[in-house]
This record gives structure tokens, C-alpha cells and sequence, in this order.
């Protein structure tokens, strides 16, 4: 099945200060996940964000906020997003079927959210190089498992080509410029 922009939406899922640091390939993460959010800006994509238990973990990344001023934030206490009745209720007002999702961390937010995101029809979209967790056989486990539930799993460059679908337009100049 194709992935269609119009039927899209962006997830960015808890990536904090606090936490941050402590993610396997931090910096890799924030770079890709960038380049993620200027590319479905850039598609017109929409995107939620959520911030888990804001109190202990801090806000979103500055590198990552300054990009997702314009779009809904949404703090939880739970680990699934789809158990904040915010977000889904969000999501639903989307009527967008395929939920392209970064974060952290990959075993226990990413994955509950994803299994949640199935459950409820949607399309669980995994961007593998924009997803983490602190310890490097967690996230493996948990991408292994994602698949296995059904999800999809891309790369962001793949994804946002997938999005663009033709070459030759202002969409494509700006993702070939992001992903260089």
C-alpha cells in the first residue's frame, strides 16, 4: 500500500530534555527527526506532538520545539498516546489513517502507542532513524515487534520521498534539499 500525503499525519512522541541525553544516538535522532518535521511541514503534512509528565521530563527538545510552535501539543501521563483522550480525539478530527511516528523511547512509548494505533484501525508509520530508547537491543526488540504487529517501518527519507511521490515540483526541491 502507498503512503499518501493526504492521508497523513505526523506524530512526535516525548522527545525531551531530561530524557534526551540519555537516548542511544541522541544526536543522530534530533538531526533526522528535523529534517522529518521540515520535510512533512514542507508537504503540508499535519503533526501532533506529546510530552510525557512535562513536571519531571522537561519540554521538547529546543531543536525539535522552534520547528513545532504551530502544531498541537499534547502532555500525557499514560506511555500510549492513545490512551490520552486529547490526542485521539485529535487524531480522529485528522480523519488521516496513517500516523508517521518519531520518539522515544522505542520499547515502551513508541511501541504501546503503535500496538494502541492498530488496534483502533489506524496505520502506524515507524521511522526506524527517528526513533530510539537508552539501551540499543531494546529498540531492536521493539522494532521486531512493531513489524510483527503490523506497522510500517521507513526511514525518513524514504517517507518523505513516498509523501512527495513526483519529482520535478516545489515539494521534491525542498525534501532534496533537506535530505542532502
Amino acid at each position: 500500500m502507498r503512503i499518501q500525503k493526504d492521508h497523513s499525519i505526523g506524530l512526535i512522541i516525548d522527545i525531551q530534555e531530561r530524557l534526551f541525553p540519555l537516548i542511544r544516538e541522541h544526536e543522530k535522532i534530533a538531526r533526522n527527526t528535523a529534517i522529518l518535521i521540515d520535510g512533512l511541514k514542507a508537504l503540508k503534512v499535519p503533526i501532533i506532538r506529546t510530552e510525557q509528565y512535562v513536571k519531571g521530563l522537561g519540554p521538547t527538545i529546543a531543536e525539535l520545539d522552534q520547528r513545532l510552535t504551530e502544531y498541537r501539543n499534547i502532555e500525557k501521563q499514560s506511555f500510549s498516546c492513545c490512551d490520552e483522550p486529547r490526542y485521539m480525539e485529535s487524531l480522529a478530527l485528522s480523519s488521516r489513517e496513517y500516523v508517521i511516528i518519531a520518539g522515544i523511547e522505542s520499547h515502551v512509548c513508541v511501541l504501546q502507542t503503535v500496538i494502541d494505533l492498530l488496534r483502533n484501525g489506524y496505520h502506524p508509520v515507524v521511522v526506524e532513524d527517528c526513533v530510539s530508547s537508552r539501551k540499543e537491543n531494546d529498540k531492536r526488540i521493539a522494532i521486531e515487534r512493531m513489524r510483527k504487529e503490523g506497522a510500517i517501518i521507513t526511514t525518513y527519507e524514504s517517507i518523505l520521498f513516498e509523501l512527495c511521490r513526483h519529482s520535478g515540483t516545489e515539494e521534491f526541491k525542498a525534501i532534496s534539499r533537506l535530505v542532502k
